[in-house]
This record gives structure tokens, sequence and C-alpha cells, in this order.
């Protein structure tokens, strides 16, 4: 009922005041599980990518948003649990490799589940290295993968921001990449690999940007 109210809500109010650029939306599937695999610059793309998609995108977001307390703590749940986000402790090893499993439910509940292979923002604004859990969760549930490539989110929300602020963003989806048959006879590993790249030269395809041909470590107080 919630996401319903704000789904209602924010998209057509952020469009009319930001009015983001988008290409390629009809590549996202009306219906049944989708993996929109994306390039990540700004805290503010997880907000960006539910809001130009008509069906809802499940995000993961970091616990600390869903365990405040008081007014603030209340209104930051309500928030995040709105649009439709999920929570992970990222600091917990367990509980990361868990939101894998999280992950393949939403999509075994033919849901859109919304992921970023660098695994953390951009701070250079390269593209880095994708992390082989996206593959993971295409080939365990078959389901195609969306490129999704994001520009300007990094001038709506500079990272260290908490507010957005007026800037053109651009919101580029490509064609889905199926695996079905795909990867048949092919070791697991190197079919995660593989898969994986496929998937980051796509988004780079899209965004322009340049491979930084290395991963993206998270800083120790990244927010």
């Amino acid at each position: 009922m919630l996401y319903q109210v704000l789904h209602t809500v924010v998209p057509p109010a952020a469009k009319a005041v930001w009015r983001p650029t988008v290409r390629g939306l009809e590549h996202v599937p009306a219906t049944g599980p989708v993996i929109l695999a994306s390039n990540h610059l700004s805290f503010a793309d997880s907000m960006v990518i539910p809001i130009v998609v008509p069906r809802k995108v499940v995000f993961l977001a970091k616990s600390d948003y869903f365990t405040g307390t008081g007014v603030r703590g209340a209104l930051s749940k309500a928030w995040f649990q709105g649009m439709g986000m999920l929570p992970v402790d990222r600091d917990d090893t367990a509980a990361a490799i868990g939101s894998l499993q999280t992950a393949l439910d939403v999509l075994g509940r033919g849901e859109a589940f919304g992921i970023y292979p660098e695994g953390t923002r951009s701070r250079d604004g390269r593209l880095y290295r994708g992390r082989t859990g996206v593959a993971h969760l295409a080939l365990t549930s078959g389901a195609p993968v969306v490129p999704v490539g994001l520009t300007g989110t990094d001038r709506l929300q500079p990272i260290g921001s908490t507010l957005p602020r007026l800037a053109r963003v651009t919101v580029a989806f490509g064609a889905p990449i199926t695996v079905a048959g795909e990867y048949d006879g092919i070791a697991l590993g190197r079919a995660r690999r593989d898969l994986t790249d496929r998937i980051m030269s796509a988004i780079s395809e899209l965004t322009g940007q340049v491979e930084a041909g290395v991963y993206n470590d998270r800083p120790a107080l990244d927010d």
C-alpha cells in the first residue's frame, strides 16, 4: 500500500522537476523476472531508476536506513520500504551472501531486481570492473539482464551531499542480455566472469564511461 501511494506521487513530481531524459525504456519487459544492472554514480541512482521505470524495481539498501529511532528513523524506514527497497547489512559477510538469495526470491516472484555490479559508487566517474553476483543471479534464475546507463546523477546528488540538486540526468536502457542456453557446458566460474564482462561492456556503451579495469573497493566510511 505504501509503495502504491509513493509511486502515485513521487515519479510524476520528480519527472516534472528534473525532467530526466529516458532512452530504451521499451527494453524493460512489462512483466516477469528481470535484472536491471546499472552503473553507480550517486546515492540517488536507486531513486532515479524506479522513478522512470513503470513497474516496481526492488533494490537492496544498507540496513541502517531501516533501523533508525524516533520520528526521523520511522520516516526513513517508511521511505525506503515505500520505494521498494530491502535492507542488507553490508558489513556482515553472511548477510551479504544471503542478499543473493533475497534477490533470487524477488526474481522468483516475477519481479524486477536492480543491482550495481560495481558494488559501490564510482568516485572518479570511471566504470569499474563488475563483480560476478549479477551473473550468478542471471544464470541461477534464468532472468534476462537489462543493462542500464546513468549519466548526470553524480551532479544530481554528489557524494557527500544530503539533498538532490537540479541537474540533467539521462537514463538509458540497453537490449536485454539473455542467458538461456548461452553457457551450457561452460565451467560456472568462467560463465559468470564472461557474462559479467558482457554486462559491463553493454553499460559502458550506454554511458561512454572509461573502463577502469579494476574493482572498486568500498571506502571504510562509505555512506
